[in-house]
């Protein structure tokens, strides 16, 4: 996979387009905004992640002589045009939020500035990584919240949509916040921690089920996790994970990182008698794992029910976001440079207000309340756009105008929230570690309100448009609907 040519990842009317473009000598400068319209799972916010993947594919943007004898073969391309593929560079700039931010809907998330066969081509690539990492990043944050403060594993290698969504699902799933994955080829890609136990296999191929978990422990003393629902949690695999405890302990083993596993039955029963039990025995610190098809929804249910569980392996519901397969990232035209090189505002309109895009060549800054520096809201503005702090700054919804604030100077500060990544096709921009952006996560979450966080029915944070941009907008749709 990592090896891969990845250059014909893309929808074969970009492709088509380009031609066009080539054809007509049209190849002005433009601006695309990859941005989404809704938060995963009715959520109140979404995490960026991708980024790393999208710089390593515009770095090896090339088209093979295999590519180039491809679609020759689809006798669809004129050879003038497959010549110019054949020596095909990325030369525009592309800016982005960094992985780990937390975001809103309707703001751009890439913005792409270059030619427009350049950028026509890399969109297809750039929403499918993006809109992957970026929809299970968010569903690891949302079952890391529902958990307080336990441990979550990502275990769903086996139930990905294949090995890409595996692999770098666990990357996604390790900046949401999980503490470590079983995918081993995730934990050598991206230097992150791998965790894992045995299988109901592991305890049946052995005469009884003592003698699979004393070989177990005599193997990996230091890391000893037992399953115990293969035959009877309670009567048997509970009692016979005590038994090893015990001898481990009578041995002179100091017994660390040790516990049991429930992945079957009634999770919160089962773990309050488990722990009973381990407790009346001296084992204490004994933690208890659960798996066994959870969620953030199943999780929160649980703690509230008071189950014993301090730590949770979560699989199939977040490496496919069951309840939400599909992030919905977008990528649309927003300028075209003319001659004097001033970025013209397009705006694609529809039915469906929701779906009408905001023109212009933008930025973001978010504002933060000075005291708490938690989120207020989110700023598009066009690109050129300064504030001044020392000044009120009034910012309104721009669906419904009549709700406006006004935030007193002194008492808020911006963030400009998109970077250089990309300048001239050189890229200007060094991705941090996954474990780093981890820790960006948290410090991110941490400025979120509780109330935009909870899992049910959350606050909608407000992503308003700026004065200028808004008029801009504005006039564009009024000067449209004449024309109509």
């Amino acid at each position: 996979m990592s090896t891969m040519n990845i250059s014909l990842l893309t929808d074969l009317y970009e492709l088509t387009m380009m031609q066009g473009y080539f054809k007509s000598r049209t190849n002005e400068t433009v601006v695309f905004d990859m941005f989404y319209r809704h938060n995963p799972s009715d959520g109140g916010y979404a995490i960026a992640a991708g980024l790393e993947q999208v710089i390593e594919y515009i770095k090896n943007l090339r088209f093979s002589e295999e590519d180039i004898a491809y679609l020759r073969g689809l006798h669809i391309f004129d050879a003038d045009f497959l010549d110019y593929l054949s020596t095909f560079r990325f030369s525009g700039d592309i800016y982005a939020i960094p992985e780990g931010t937390v975001v809103f809907p309707r703001e751009p998330l890439i913005k792409v500035i270059a030619p427009i066969m350049e950028a026509q081509l890399v969109e297809t690539a750039i929403l499918t990584i993006i809109n992957h990492q970026c929809l299970i990043a968010t569903k690891a944050s949302r079952v890391v919240y529902a958990a307080q403060g336990d441990g979550i594993m990502e275990f769903g290698l086996r139930r990905a949509q294949g090995p890409d969504a595996g692999v770098y699902g666990a990357r996604a799933a390790m900046i949401g916040g999980c503490i470590g994955t079983s995918n081993v080829l995730a934990g050598q890609l991206f230097d992150v921690p791998v965790k894992g136990t045995h299988a109901h296999s592991w305890i049946m191929s052995f005469p009884d089920e003592y003698t699979a978990f004393k070989t177990y422990a005599d193997l990996y003393p230091n890391a000893c996790c037992l399953l115990v629902d293969t035959y009877d949690t309670l009567k048997s695999g509970v009692p016979n994970a005590i038994r090893v405890f015990q001898e481990m302990r009578d041995s002179g083993l100091t017994l660390q990182n040790y516990g049991i596993r429930l992945d079957s039955g009634d999770l919160a029963y089962l773990s309050k008698k488990a722990r009973k039990m381990l407790d009346a025995a001296g084992f204490t610190d004994a933690y208890i794992s659960a798996s066994s098809d959870l969620d953030e929804y199943l999780i929160d249910s649980l703690k509230a029910q008071g189950c014993r569980i301090t730590s949770w392996g979560v699989g199939t519901n977040l490496i496919t976001s069951k309840d939400c397969p599909s992030f919905g990232g977008v990528y649309k035209l927003a300028a075209i440079q003319d001659e004097n090189g001033n970025f013209l505002p397009k705006i694609k309109l529809s039915d469906n207000t929701e779906k009408i895009t905001n023109p212009g060549n933008k930025t973001i800054y978010r504002i933060y309340e000075k005291d708490a520096y938690k989120v207020k809201a989110d700023l598009i503005t066009l690109a050129d756009e300064t504030f001044d702090e020392s000044e009120d700054l009034v910012i309104f919804d721009p669906i419904e105008t009549w709700k406006h604030t006004r935030l007193k100077a002194g008492t808020y500060t911006l963030r400009e929230l998109l970077v250089p990544v990309f300048k001239n096709g050189e890229c200007v921009y060094t991705s941090p570690s996954v474990m780093e952006i981890r820790d960006i996560c948290f410090k991110e979450l941490d400025t979120l309100w509780d109330e935009t966080r909870r899992l049910v029915n959350p606050h909608e944070m407000y992503v308003d448009l700026s004065d200028k941009l808004y008029e801009t907008k504005k006039d564009l749709l009024r000067e449209m609907s004449k024309d109509m």
